[in-house]
């Protein structure tokens, strides 16, 4: 079973410190595997791989926009989260997924991230978006074979060679098997029989940080997000393959909430396992008999207020 709480607005800060309390208790055993769904405030993110030079805007101009900066221990390069983003971090320990092919009882790093991938293309596809992946680029891309690709302007984020992190004696760090789950319909097409019709565009970014077996980190899913924030930065210094989003995909206005049960829908379908919706942090943490967890001051407010879904 994967316990997902939708969470709102988090500061980023707020987001990191949640994410340690919750990996640290899942360690543990005290809690089970979740799933948090919420939306950042402006921030630029750099994962372990990344150049600072990536980061092209100046101080005063970040400050202008409101755009904080953090460094943190995820995979990847520079990457931007922020208003009209479905961000997921997933605290599962991979030693409770097995294999496909059967021959490992543990999920190996890689096939997480592509599990990711695939619960990101489903979900594009219930909302008949048609994406894929590209070859050597973590992440969920339009698929521009199946018809002309918009008019676009914006830069695409990290590199698959450098968007994992894992600690040194992480054993799913040596050789993890690459073998894909079923991909949609629109990820199945044949690359190299297909027109070119322009370069594919990122509607989802992933990085991921896995310690002893559990994960932290996530994804990023650019629903109606304002792209111009990624004329900020360098994502990995790809310049060749632009940034969209699903509402510019669509042309018409997407609700985050909708997204949000695609996306539930499709962690249960891809990760073979029951979904149950948890109204708030509290709620999900008082089933812990014994163990005291204090919440980050703007989560405590936040669920206060139970403001657990998106307006």
């Amino acid at each position: 079973m994967i316990s997902l709480v939708q969470l709102g607005t988090v500061d980023y800060a707020a987001g990191l410190r949640l994410q340690q309390q919750l990996v640290d208790l899942r360690k543990a055993d005290k809690i089970g595997d979740v799933l948090l769904l919420l939306e950042h405030k402006p921030v630029i993110t750099l994962g372990r791989n990344a150049k600072a030079a990536n980061v092209i805007a100046s101080p005063e101009m970040l400050a202008q926009r409101g755009v904080e900066v953090f460094e943190c221990d995820r995979g990847g390069d520079v990457t931007f989260h922020g208003p009209g983003q479905v961000v997921g971090y997933p605290i599962f320990d991979l030693r409770g997924f097995a294999m496909p092919d059967g021959k490992r009882k543990t999920l190996g790093a890689v096939e997480f991230v592509r599990r990711l991938e695939e619960v990101l293309i489903r979900t594009c596809a219930d909302f008949a978006i048609p994406t894929k992946r590209v070859a050597g680029l973590t992440g969920v891309w339009t698929d521009p074979q199946s018809g002309p690709s918009p008019n676009l302007s914006f830069r695409a984020e990290e590199n698959d060679s450098q968007n994992r992190s894992l600690e040194s004696r992480n054993p799913l760090s040596a050789a993890a098997a690459t073998s894909h789950v079923g991909t949609a319909p629109s990820a199945q097409r044949s690359e190299a029989s297909a027109p070119d019709h322009g370069p594919e565009a990122k509607l989802a970014a992933i990085g991921v940080h896995i310690s002893r077996f559990v994960t932290s980190h996530g994804f990023a899913l650019n629903v109606h997000t304002d792209l111009s924030y990624f004329n900020l930065i360098i994502p990995c210094g790809i310049t060749a393959k632009p940034v969209t989003s699903m509402q510019q995909e669509l042309g018409k206005p997407l609700d985050l909430n909708a997204v949000a049960e695609s996306i539930s829908r499709n962690f249960g379908t891809v990760f073979s396992s029951q979904m149950l919706w948890v109204d708030t942090l509290d709620a999900l943490l008082g089933r812990i008999v014994g163990v005291p967890v204090k919440l980050p001051a703007e989560l405590r407010q936040l669920h206060t207020e139970d403001d657990s879904t998106w307006a």
